[in-house]
């Protein structure tokens, strides 16, 4: 069996592959020598921007299929009958942290799943937690340089991360989240998803409705106290990498079972808080959770470049039966997931084999040509521009979903408040559904960084906030902060 030959980008077979070209033995190099070059040039350019958040991620392909009827509530197609089955790709991640960060840290997970559906590729990116920080966009930014490095120390400041949330009631719910005992996942098998925002489902009779997704997992939710975190992230800063790769290897396929919470879209306006606030959860008493399908995952990549850095995932890719609500977070994610995808990759990601649509053969089937890197020229008769005359592809006048109903004047406005809008109730409510461990634990995590904050006047207003969530729980903080700085 003969070798395979070492080429050139061209094609051109290569020679000598050890030894670069120089000016006799011994004498300087060569800028003639093409395989150097090209060597040298291709190997600065491997590396891509990494992504400004959720940089640090793990991926895997799989199924998901439906065990249960939800046809009342949506006419998606993959949706559409139970025991059907649509390829997935799911991207779990950090947060914060760089590329090169470790895994076992207190920080939230990315939950993505891209569904590569007959009717076109359907991205719900979400966390592993069911609420977030803030509740508008136009903080976001903010919020995430209060979490990163210092421009000038180069490193994450106590004083940065709390003063942010000093100014940020509304954290309070997921702060709670964070500092608990789920604020570090085990791994990334043991730690459920959650689609985090509001969905909006429509039916095949146009009736509309307002979900929030809930992956659990099936095998059941490990976490790591802050002192296992520290040993395993100094000892293994890949290990959630290395656990669902292993698992995955050897058969022992991870698995989630998604619920929805379906609440019909007449019953928004009278809820007793905003229910597209990303701050707060729905209660399970007024819409418990309906059994929807299993996500399993059974293939890891092959090249984690190609198909987990280069996975492209935007909450703007829809399918018919599925569209957004007025979350105000979701509305910004729309715009700024495919943008930074678009500055990361390039005009044409979407033609990468991990983020290109299986519902249409060669991919998308529009008028977008040219940009870096493209390859959809669709031969020399195809047309550019719509409508035409050449039997082009042409729109079909369904909408993907229900329209949004919108009054008012145009400006920046705060939320309209409902009867029980709060940024504290269901923080407390969280905290006293925990046990006396866990509470002990949660506080601990809390007065740990808060109590490296510099500024007393920054650490009274964080105080302030877990006092209006619960007394009890603001008092322990308060103790708890007080003795490390007396120490």
């Amino acid at each position: 069996m003969s070798k395979r030959v070492l080429t050139t980008e061209s094609g051109a077979p290569i020679a000598d592959n050890q030894n670069s070209a120089s000016a006799g033995i011994g004498g300087p190099l060569l800028l003639q020598d093409q395989h150097l070059l090209e060597k040298l040039a291709r190997f600065n350019r491997e590396r891509i921007p990494e992504r400004v958040v959720h940089a640090r991620g793990s991926g895997a392909f799989g199924r998901f299929e439906v065990t249960d009827d939800v046809t009342g509530f949506t006419h998606a197609d993959f949706l559409g009958e139970i025991g059907k089955r649509t390829e997935v790709f799911v991207r779990f991640s950090t947060v914060a942290d760089s590329l090169g960060g470790a895994d076992a840290v207190r920080d939230p997970r990315g939950f993505a799943v891209k569904f590569y559906t007959e009717e076109g590729n359907y991205d719900l990116v979400g966390n592993n937690t069911p609420v977030f920080f803030i509740k508008d966009p136009i903080k976001f930014p903010d919020f995430i340089h209060s979490q990163k490095r210092d421009p000038f120390t180069g490193r994450t400041e106590p004083d940065n991360v709390w003063d942010f949330w000093a100014h940020s009631p509304e954290a309070t719910h997921q702060v709670t989240w964070l500092m608990g005992d789920r604020g570090i996942p085990a791994s990334y098998r043991h730690m459920n998803g959650y689609g985090s925002h509001t969905y909006q489902w429509t039916n095949a009779e146009g009736e509309a409705f307002f979900v929030k997704y809930h992956f659990k997992t099936d095998q059941g939710i490990r976490c790591l106290t802050s002192e296992q975190a520290a040993e395993l992230a100094g000892k293994d800063p890949n290990s959630h990498q290395t656990d669902l790769l292993q698992a995955i290897e050897r058969g022992v396929h991870p698995s989630w079972t998604l619920y929805v919470q379906i609440m019909p879209a007449a019953e928004a306006a009278d809820y007793r808080f905003n229910p597209f606030d990303l701050t707060k959860v729905w209660s399970h008493r007024d819409y418990p959770l309906k059994r929807v399908g299993r996500l399993v995952l059974d293939r890891n990549p092959d090249n984690v470049f190609a198909e987990v850095e280069q996975a492209a995932f935007s909450p703007n890719n829809f399918v018919p039966g599925i569209g957004p609500s007025p979350d105000k977070m979701l509305q910004g994610r729309l715009f700024a997931y495919a943008d930074a995808h678009r500055y990361r990759l390039g005009v044409n990601h979407t033609q990468l084999a991990v983020n290109a649509p299986k519902a249409v053969p060669g991919g998308a089937d529009n008028y977008g040509r040219d940009g870096l890197m493209a390859t959809n020229s669709q031969g020399r008769h195809a047309k550019n521009y719509e409508p035409n005359s050449y039997d082009g592809p042409v729109e079909t006048g369904r909408p993907l979903s229900a329209p949004l109903a919108v009054t008012g004047h145009t400006g920046t406005h705060e939320a309209p408040l409902h009867t029980k809008d709060d940024d504290f109730v269901q923080a407390g409510e969280l905290y006293r559904l925990m046990s006396e461990e866990e509470r002990q634990r949660l506080v601990a995590n809390i007065a740990g960084g808060l109590s490296q904050v510099s500024r007393n006047d920054v650490i009274e207003k964080n105080l302030a906030h877990f006092h209006a969530a619960d007394p009890e729980y603001g008092k322990r903080v308060a103790e708890a902060v007080r003795a490390l700085r007396e120490d």
